[in-house]
């Protein structure tokens, strides 16, 4: 079974995003860049099914700019066999991801799509189901476990009721939660074996994919800050305070 895993660049998870100037987005010059962690959980289920032999290869998918390479590398060197680039240097929206992955699926001919269930950077959670949806493949969101079989995929799925378990029909698309695995880290060999692991680039026009912006984004501000708190002295004056300065209270 080959196995497709899409892998995102954004901004490091430990910095500080910081807003531009002209409120046109958020600065990335300069800002350290890493995989999304979502990402990770999904080469790492990847890797260890091709070590158990249920995948015969793992090729990890991206999908920007040039310097998605370094992505691509971190995920050949956690231990997937190659990389694929669709370069574009737009901003590409779930629905246009969705569609080169697709291509790219077509064109692998892999069986299962693990990927995360959303980027941190855009929250949007909408890449995996519409790849799903597209494909007309059977699908699983918030996994956090996963079972293959011969001609099925049983997940357990993380909802707002506790846990479901889903018996998925293949090919399937399955998005990953974080309580799945523990992503590895890559060992000083194996990032240098990844220096030598083929990267195939692509752009969208080579995939026959329309990949103009749906959305206009008007303007990005940071959240108000907030208020400091303050400590009352009795029962009597939270409760006022919350009746007559924060009216959550009648």
């Amino acid at each position: 079974m080959k196995v497709l895993v899409p892998i995102k660049r954004v901004i490091d998870a430990n910095v500080k995003v910081r807003v531009k100037a002209d409120q046109s987005g958020v600065e990335l010059n300069n800002v350290k860049m890493a995989m999304n962690p979502f990402c990770e959980i999904a080469v790492e289920e990847a890797v260890r099914m091709k070590e158990a032999g249920i995948a015969s290869e793992v090729i990890v998918v991206s999908a920007g700019a040039a310097n998605a390479q370094e992505t691509l590398r971190t995920g050949l060197a956690m231990g997937a066999d190659r990389g694929v680039l669709v370069q574009s240097d737009g901003v590409l929206e779930p629905l246009a991801v969705a569609k080169l992955l697709k291509a790219v699926v077509e064109k692998e001919g892999a069986e299962l799509v693990i990927l995360g269930k959303q980027a941190i950077d855009g929250d949007n959670n909408q890449t995996g189901q519409m790849l799903a949806a597209l494909l007309g493949w059977s699908q699983g969101t918030f996994v956090s476990k996963i079972e293959v079989a011969d001609d099925s995929i049983t997940v357990v799925r993380e909802v707002d009721g506790g846990l479901e378990s889903v018996k998925l029909s293949r090919p399937s698309v399955v998005t990953v939660d974080l309580r799945l695995n523990e992503p590895r880290y890559a060992s000083l060999p194996n990032i240098m074996k990844a220096k030598r692991k083929p990267i195939d680039t692509m752009t969208p026009d080579d995939l026959g994919v329309d990949v103009t912006p749906r959305v206009q984004v008007l303007k990005v501000t940071e959240p108000p800050a907030r208020a400091a708190g303050v400590i009352v002295g009795s029962v009597a004056e939270l409760v006022d305070k919350l009746k007559n300065e924060a009216k959550v209270i009648k």
